[in-house]
C-alpha cells in the first residue's frame, strides 16, 4: 500500500515530465524473481532482441552473460530508503518506449506504472491486491495469468499475442558461457552424468534424503555418475545422504566449486537431471538436458519444463498443490516425506526414463 501512497503523491511530477519523454526505442522488462524464473522470461528477451531490466540480485551473474540485455538494475539496490526508490522511479521515467512488467507485486507494478513510456504490458496474476487498480490504470494492455496458463506463454504474449511457447527457445546465458578451465571432476567418462539438485532455494521444495537413496538404488544396476550441484550452504543435505550410503564412490561432489554463471556449462555436460522444481531444473531444460522432476507440493501446469522432462506428481490425490508462481509459501501443510514420495512404480519410470533418454545406457543394456 505504500507503494500506493508515493505513486499518487509523485504523479503530478510524472505528468510535468511526460512531454520530454524520449524512449528512443528501449524496453525494460521487470521480473525480480529467482533463478528459474529468470530462465523462463528469456524466450521474450530473445523476442525483443534488446532491453533493459529490473532483476534480483540472485540472476545477476547469468544476465551479465547475457546478449539480450543492456543495462540491468537490481531492485535489492533500491529498496533500502525512500530516496533510493524514488530514485530510481525518476531515473526510469522518461526512458522507455515500451515496459513489460512480468512480476506483478507492489514495487515492481510501481515502477512499470510511473513509467511514461509510450506502450506498457502489465501482467495481472491472481495474487493481485485490490489496491493495485491503480497501477494497472495506466497500462495500455493488461494480460489475465491464471494458475491454468502457462508462464512462459503469458510473458510472451505480453509483446505480441500470436507468440506461443514455441516461438522461442530459453537460454541461461546468451551466448552458453564456458570457463577456461573446465573442472577436473567434469572430464569425460564412460559413466552416464547425472546432475542433482540436493535441495532448493526454497528449502521447503527439498527431497528428503530417504527418496534420494530410493533414486540411487533404482538405477544401480546401471553405470551412473552422480554429481550433486548447489551452493556451499547445502553440503549439510550432502554429508546426510553420505551419511546413509555405504558406497559412495560414484557421487562427486560439485557443491560450492561453481560460480553461478558456471553452473548452466557444467550442467550442459550432464546427459540427465533430476530435482525438484528448482533453477537448476530450468537451466537444464534450456540447455536441453532430459530432466526428472519431482513436483512435490508444486502445480507444474503454470510453469515446467519443455524439453524432454519426466515429471512425477504425488499418487495421494489428497496432495493438492500448494506452491503456485505467484504464490509460493515456505511452509506446506503435508511433511516433505510425503510430498516427496515416490511408489516403486514411479522408480521404475525414472529408471526407465534415464534408460530410454541416455544413449550410453542402452549401448550398456
Amino acid at each position: 500500500m505504500s507503494y500506493v501512497i508515493i505513486f499518487i503523491l509523485l504523479w503530478p511530477f510524472k505528468m510535468l515530465m511526460k512531454p520530454f519523454h524520449q524512449g528512443k526505442g528501449r524496453n525494460l522488462v521487470i521480473q525480480t524473481a529467482k533463478i528459474g524464473d529468470f530462465v523462463n522470461i528469456t524466450p521474450l528477451l530473445k523476442h525483443l532482441k534488446k532491453s533493459d531490466v529490473l532483476l534480483s540480485k540472485t540472476v545477476m551473474p547469468l544476465a551479465s552473460h547475457d546478449a539480450t540485455i543492456d543495462s540491468i538494475y537490481l531492485i535489492e539496490d533500491y529498496k533500502k530508503s525512500l530516496v533510493s526508490k524514488i530514485g530510481l522511479a525518476f531515473h526510469l521515467l522518461n526512458r522507455y518506449d515500451n515496459v513489460y512488467l512480468l512480476q506483478p507485486n507492489s514495487v515492481n507494478a510501481f515502477y512499470a506504472a510511473f513509467c511514461n513510456a509510450r506502450h506498457k504490458a502489465f501482467l495481472i496474476a491472481y495474487t493481485r491486491k485490490w489496491y493495485h487498480g491503480i497501477f494497472y490504470q495506466t497500462a495500455d494492455f493488461v494480460r489475465l495469468h491464471q494458475k491454468t496458463n502457462f508462464t512462459l506463454e503469458s510473458y510472451l504474449k505480453l509483446a505480441d499475442p500470436s507468440l506461443s511457447a514455441d516461438s522461442y527457445t530459453k537460454h541461461a546465458t546468451l551466448p552458453l558461457w564456458v570457463p577456461e578451465k573446465i573442472l577436473p571432476e567434469l572430464a569425460e567418462n564412460k559413466q552416464i552424468k547425472i546432475g542433482i539438485s540436493i535441495s532448493a532455494g526454497n528449502k521447503a521444495k527439498t527431497i528428503p534424503t530417504a527418496v534420494w537413496i530410493k533414486i540411487l538404488n533404482a538405477l544401480k544396476d546401471i553405470p551412473c555418475q552422480f554429481y550433486i550441484f548447489g551452493p556451499e550452504n547445502e553440503q549439510k543435505y550432502l554429508d546426510q545422504l553420505l551419511g546413509k550410503l555405504s558406497h559412495r564412490e560414484n557421487i562427486t561432489s560439485l557443491i560450492g566449486k561453481l560460480k553461478l554463471h558456471e553452473v548452466p556449462h557444467a550442467i550442459s555436460q550432464m546427459d540427465m537431471y533430476i530435482a525438484s522444481d528448482s533453477g537448476n531444473v530450468y537451466i537444464a531444460d534450456a540447455m536441453k538436458i532430459p530432466v526428472v522432476c519431482l513436483a512435490g507440493p508444486c502445480d507444474l501446469a503454470e510453469q515446467h519444463p519443455t524439453y524432454a522432462p519426466l515429471i512425477l506428481t504425488p499418487e495421494d490425490k489428497q496432495l493438492a498443490p500448494e506452491s503456485f508462481i505467484f504464490s509460493a509459501p515456505y511452509q506446506f501443510r503435508h511433511s516433505a516425506e510425503e510430498l516427496f514420495s515416490l511408489s516403486d512404480a514411479q522408480l521404475e519410470k525414472i529408471r526407465s526414463f534415464v534408460i530410454s533418454k541416455t544413449s550410453q545406457v542402452q549401448n550398456y543394456v
